[in-house]
């Protein structure tokens, strides 16, 4: 179901995933492969899948836990994946979480 909230999110965390590949080339010096990048644009990709399809009415201040919350438990499967290498890339999928959170509440919630 492609509700406009689902939409909002889903755009939202392909463009995050693109800042967290040019984050990972940077802080790597430009030694990351190209599956290790287009795994952690997924990661962001999904977040903002499952961020869509939260319950969409709730107060902003426990919606943003929320997107902490589910940024915190899906960026945790790509950084368990990693052998855990990437504590800075797994952090910013929680602020990620809020991010794509906020977003998706300010303009698909409250339209």
């Amino acid at each position: 179901m492609l509700t406009k909230r689902m939409k909002i999110s889903i755009v939202a965390g392909a463009l995050l995933g693109v800042v967290c590949i040019v984050g990972a080339q940077l802080r790597s010096g430009f030694e990351k492969e190209a599956l290790y990048l287009f795994a952690f644009w997924y990661n962001r990709l999904l977040m903002g899948v499952v961020i869509g399809f939260a319950k969409e009415k709730q107060e902003l201040k426990r919606a943003l836990g929320r997107g902490a919350i589910l940024g915190l438990l899906v960026s945790f499967a790509f950084y368990s994946s990693t052998g855990f290498e990437d504590a800075v890339g797994f952090a910013a999928g929680i602020a990620y979480g809020v991010i794509i959170e906020y977003v998706a509440y300010r303009f698909a919630d409250r339209g």
